[in-house]
């Protein structure tokens, strides 16, 4: 694709990275096929190929206006279009960027704005996020049918944090707390703990590390989560650099393990995103290099996980395994390429694992999407639910706490996130369901 960009935007470094993204498009339109929106809306504006052609007019100094924004705002930047490419165009940056100057531009009316400004601040803080989603809760029953089925019901007490396993082991890996899941999902950092504890490893967390970043980032207020991911690498760094960060120092600190693959997405590209900054970019750059999705530490551990996969018990009475439905989170199989893994490991405890019609498809989750956009969401949502229901599951695994969230509310299914569902079979296996012989102890000790 010719470009001619605009003065504003040409000599800098966004200019020259979009227009490098710009050129590899070839108008094939094989994007088109795979694209959530255009397959809801038929409209080419609101599929990738139509918003690289608006986001190419803005780069070059055209008009810009509010029909511009709200085709790239209805853009859930799944990057499915990414996964099909043939000319390997990097959609989900150059959205970044056009979204970036779009709303610099064009701006948003005070209501909109002011949503937007308390997602930023509401979502990245644990502590706000805790104390409002309670209020929500103790409210649920007088609230609009629409905020009331959005909101989850309170944590079960199956869902309550159990025992973290003291940090034993000369290996050790950092693991990213996360911003809401310890409030929605509080178990889910702490099973993947157990199930490391198991294969030697111990999880540890920088109790200074905080939101990925994401949010901000995705909201347009880019220097914002900049910002937070700068904090993240200052949070981090001590750990590393005390540590050596190598796998062959005894005790370094291997990866970093991310079991949000919403935050992990973003992690892996802090070595992209703050090459710009001096100060930062060499930090950032190992910092990517250790981020991790939590499926990928399990694979690599396959050989001594199996073991624990066959102890039952002689007393234990043998059970069949449900079946299950894995939804794929956008992150995970188009943002970071991980495919077929948490699906491999799954299959190796023993369960079955049914066929998911579309499964590269968007659930309508996409980080705040689904608050922005609830309509459009809504029709995600009722499409990949029954997509996911379709094999008859008995429940349904996720590896992303926003995609986990949003397919619980429209589904009376279990669904949990796999790395919990491996705990549970470990300890089935071992013949103590529900309770693991571990004594509390803080996941901060080194």
């Amino acid at each position: 694709m010719q470009t001619n960009l605009a003065d504003f935007i040409k000599d800098t470094p966004e200019g020259q990275e979009a227009e490098e993204i710009l050129r590899t498009c070839v108008h094939c339109g094989f994007c088109l096929a795979t694209c959530p929106t255009y397959q809801l809306l038929g409209d080419e504006l609101d599929s990738p190929r139509g918003r690289i052609y608006l986001m190419k007019q803005v780069l070059e100094g055209e008009p810009v206006t509010e029909k511009t924004q709200l085709h790239l705002d209805r853009c859930l930047t799944c990057r499915a279009c990414e996964t099909v490419c043939p000319s390997g165009v990097r959609y989900g940056r150059l959205v970044d960027i056009g979204r970036g100057i779009v709303e610099k531009k064009v701006g948003r009316g005070v209501a909109a704005g002011t949503v937007r400004y308390a997602l930023r601040q509401a979502l990245p803080n644990p502590g706000i996020f805790a104390s409002l989603l309670k209020l929500g809760q103790s409210f649920r029953p007088l609230l609009p049918g629409t905020l009331r089925d959005s909101l989850p019901p309170p944590v079960r007490k199956t869902q309550a944090p159990e025992s973290w396993p003291y940090v034993r082991h000369k290996r050790k890996m950092l693991v990213l707390e996360g911003c809401v899941q310890p409030s929605l999902a509080p178990n889910i950092n702490a099973a993947a703990a157990r199930v490391l504890d198991k294969l030697g490893i111990s999880l540890v967390i920088a109790p200074k590390a905080g939101c990925c970043g994401a949010v901000s980032y995705h909201l347009n207020a880019q220097q914002e989560g900049l910002d937070y991911m700068r904090r993240n690498v200052d949070a981090w760094w001590p750990y590393i650099e005390q540590e050596g960060g190598d796998a062959d120092a005894a005790g370094g600190i291997e990866a970093i393990v991310l079991t949000a693959s919403g935050c992990g997405v973003t992690v892996k590209e802090y070595g992209h995103l703050l090459s710009h900054d001096p100060a930062y970019a060499e930090k950032a750059a190992r910092i990517s290099e250790l981020a991790k999705d939590i499926s990928e530490i399990v694979e690599a551990e396959t050989d001594t996980l199996l073991p624990f996969l066959n102890r039952r018990s002689p007393d234990t009475p043998s059970t069949i395994k449900p079946r299950l439905a894995f939804h794929s989170p956008c992150t995970l199989q188009h943002g970071m390429r991980i495919r077929g893994v948490a699906e491999k490991i799954l299959i190796a405890a023993g369960f079955e694992l049914t066929y998911v019609p579309d499964a590269h498809l968007c659930c309508g989750s996409a980080g705040t999407y689904s608050i922005l956009q609830p309509e459009l969401s809504q029709q995600l949502l009722k499409n990949k639910v029954t997509a996911l229901e379709s094999g008859g599951p008995t429940r349904i695994a996720t590896a992303n706490i926003g995609c986990l969230m949003h397919v619980r509310s429209g589904t009376s299914l279990p669904v949990e996130h796999w790395i919990e569902i491996l705990d549970e079979t470990l300890r089935e296996e071992e013949g103590t369901p529900g309770k693991l012989e571990l004594r509390a102890a803080s996941p901060f000790s080194r």
